[in-house]
């Protein structure tokens, strides 16, 4: 396995972790209404899309130059 290949594994786990993990604070939000729920929740969904967003540019960003 290449170091390419466990950065695109590692940064795919994280961006589900990050989805998985906003969702369930907006989900307490609406329970609770506390508000540091809301801001993790919507700051872990933006994580999760700067993430997806870099996500496909790995392999062009780090190609082998022969």
């Amino acid at each position: 396995m290449s170091l390419i290949t466990a950065h695109r594994i590692l940064i795919g786990s994280a961006v589900v972790f990050f989805v998985f993990f906003g969702v369930r604070e907006l989900l307490a939000f609406r329970g609770t209404s506390e508000t540091m729920d809301l801001v993790q929740g919507v700051a872990a969904l933006v994580a999760a899309g700067g993430f997806a967003a870099y996500y496909p540019t790995i392999k062009n960003r780090y190609r082998r130059k022969s």
